[in-house]
């Protein structure tokens, strides 16, 4: 992706200041985020774990004892690859971003089954209703993501919470412009598409022309017709 924003900390908030995670795989993957992403994508990603993990501590989850601190890291700061030139392919950009975590991760030297936590993350991180039925990393990292974008769960946090991670980390209209992301991606390469994704969702609000569940029925072959 174009727009390349190296980090430096008199752009973004200062890592240390924020008590992120400084493992040597935990620093190489944020480096790597600022290193392959616009700021709106880098920040959304930091601001989706600070929000993660304050929602934990809401829940009375404690970290490194009820979840693993640094999966949800990993998950929240490696979840848009898919939306970058680092990781882009054909496939719809959640499955993108988890394969090219992975693969980051194997570099790393992270074992398979902390790897996998990381893709599921990442994988479900746009489907509502499934990430908390795989563990507590899985929804954590959901629930932080989907707070950036949607605000849901935002009374959960402290106040004042959210205007101070802003604040270092700005939002660069985040939601407008990761649509714009993922429906040029699209764009580019239906098959970054499936019928009935996110992904397609989005290609349809701003380019128009997606499949609707009906059309996938009317094209079965079944000869299904609406009832009377």
């Amino acid at each position: 992706m174009s727009n390349q924003h190296p980090m430096s900390t008199a752009e973004v908030g200062d890592p240390a200041a924020w008590a992120l995670p400084d493992s040597n795989t935990s620093s190489a993957a944020l480096h790597l985020l600022f290193d392959v992403s616009p700021a709106y994508l880098a920040n959304h990603c930091v601001r989706s774990y600070l929000f993660a993990r304050e929602l934990a501590a809401a829940d009375g989850l404690r970290g490194d004892v009820d979840y693993d601190d640094e999966l949800v890291f990993l998950a929240c700061i490696l979840h848009d690859l898919g939306l970058t030139d680092y990781g882009a392919g054909d496939q719809r950009f959640e499955a993108e971003g988890a394969d090219t975590a992975v693969r980051f991760l194997h570099a790393q030297g992270v074992a398979d089954e902390r790897a996998r936590t990381v893709w599921q993350s990442i994988a479900l991180h746009t489907s509502l209703g499934l990430a908390h039925r795989f563990g507590a990393e899985q929804a954590l990292t959901f629930r932080g993501i989907s707070l950036d974008v949607s605000g849901s769960e935002i009374g959960f946090l402290p106040m004042g919470f959210a205007e101070r991670v802003t604040a270092a980390w700005p939002r660069h209209n985040l939601g407008y412009a990761i649509a714009d992301a993922v429906a040029g991606g699209v764009e580019a390469n239906p098959m970054k598409a499936p019928p009935l994704t996110f992904p397609a969702h989005v290609h349809e609000l701003i380019n128009g022309g997606s499949l609707t569940f009906y059309d996938v029925v009317s094209n079965s072959g079944w000869g299904d017709q609406p009832a009377e």
